[in-house]
């Protein structure tokens, strides 16, 4: 990457970025190879700092089981997806059924019972689930409420009492199983650990150099390259690290990496690799703005795009079109009327193939001469 402060030296500018190196002369000096023409554009210039990162899954649950009984009859599988409502295990053949919250079970519910937040948070899932009809949510376990658990046992087949004994349902959210704990068969114990998840959202953590912190905030966009590394992605990072850590693993210097030539008209984006070995580092968390894009990957490798410089809306011409000026400075030559002559310019952002460039009457489609391919 080669970033707004390097840009004023530009041959060497023109080096790192990968391009063909910037052709010395002045006004007197004439073509040593042989060139064609590019039209001057108007673009948004990105250069970006890549580093490393991991998609993964947001969120850690541990699901403890509170039911008595003689055998575990049923365990879900790694990777498997429950939801609301849905069965997270069976003891004894009666499944323990996931409700979303954060506060643990810890007690028996029916009428009678203290208030609580608990009880609001069963009203909840009644509610969502469909069953709370004439139920207002509320820290009270009301004749409304065991009607509501009354209608919810019997569409699941469960005993119908009115009551929601310990064990009965577990809280948490969505889940994604990454773990469990029982096998088959086992023997439940109360407060003993049945599976460990996570959430459903995919998320990317990565590991930015302390050198290069100040370029990423919570709410910034990014976008993030998928394992087939061509693919990308939005996101959003949603937290950057309060405290830094030592880097253990390998990775490119920061800056002056050749950067792949654009493939979109009319923009350019520059890159450089981010963390490097031995480096301290700020662990930042991406959310992605498209969740379906990760699919299944699960600590799959991805890379993260962090902008570093940026100008927007600015005239924009190939960097082999520079000429370095034997007097100092860069200009360029300009084709108009079937003659060429060399307009002086100043330079901007070096970003990829194009640099951002103003001078006497260039244009939006002024032709400047490049070598030919």
């Amino acid at each position: 990457m080669v970033a707004a402060p390097v840009v004023a030296a530009g041959i060497t500018a023109g080096v790192l970025l990968g391009t063909p190196a910037l052709r010395p002369g002045h006004p007197a000096a004439a073509p040593t190879v042989a060139v064609g023409y590019a039209a001057v554009v108007r673009a948004d210039l990105t250069n970006t700092v890549q580093v490393s990162g991991s998609l993964g899954y947001a969120g850690s649950y541990t699901i403890v089981n509170q039911a008595q009984g003689t055998a575990y009859t049923a365990l879900p599988a790694a990777g498997a997806i429950i939801r609301r409502g849905q069965q997270l295990y069976a003891v004894d053949g009666s499944p323990v059924t996931l409700f979303y919250g954060a506060t643990p079970e810890w007690r028996p519910l029916s009428v009678g019972v203290a208030p609580g937040r608990d009880v609001a948070q069963l009203d909840r899932n009644l509610i969502a689930l469909g069953y709370g009809a004439g139920l207002t949510v509320s820290d009270s376990f009301t004749d409304a409420t065991a009607y509501a658990v009354e209608l919810w046992q019997t569409a699941r087949g469960l005993p119908v009492t009115g009551t929601v004994p310990l064990g009965q349902v577990a809280y948490a959210g969505a889940l994604r199983v990454t773990g469990v704990t029982p096998v088959p068969g086992s023997p439940p114990q109360a407060g003993a650990n049945v599976l460990t998840a996570t959430s459903q959202v995919p998320v990317v953590v990565a590991d930015v150099p302390v050198s290069q912190e100040y370029l990423v905030k919570a709410g910034d966009a990014v976008t993030v390259t998928l394992p087939d590394g061509v693919t990308t992605t939005p996101g959003i990072i949603t937290s950057v690290a309060s405290v830094a850590s030592a880097s253990s693993s390998g990775g490119g210097s920061s800056g002056g990496a050749a950067a792949a030539p654009s493939s979109g008209a009319g923009s350019g984006s520059g890159s450089g690799s981010g963390s490097g070995s031995g480096q301290d580092t700020v662990q930042i968390t991406v959310r992605l703005v498209n969740p379906d894009a990760a699919g299944r990957l699960d600590q799959a490798p991805v890379t993260v795009n962090i902008v570093s410089a940026q100008a927007r809306d600015v005239l924009a011409a190939p960097i082999s079109a520079l000429v370095a000026l034997a007097g100092g400075g860069y200009a360029v030559e300009v084709s108009q009327g079937g003659a060429v002559h060399l307009v002086a310019v100043r330079t901007g952002l070096f970003s990829q193939t194009l640099v951002q460039v103003s001078g006497a009457g260039l244009t939006v489609g002024t032709r400047v001469e490049v070598p030919s391919s």
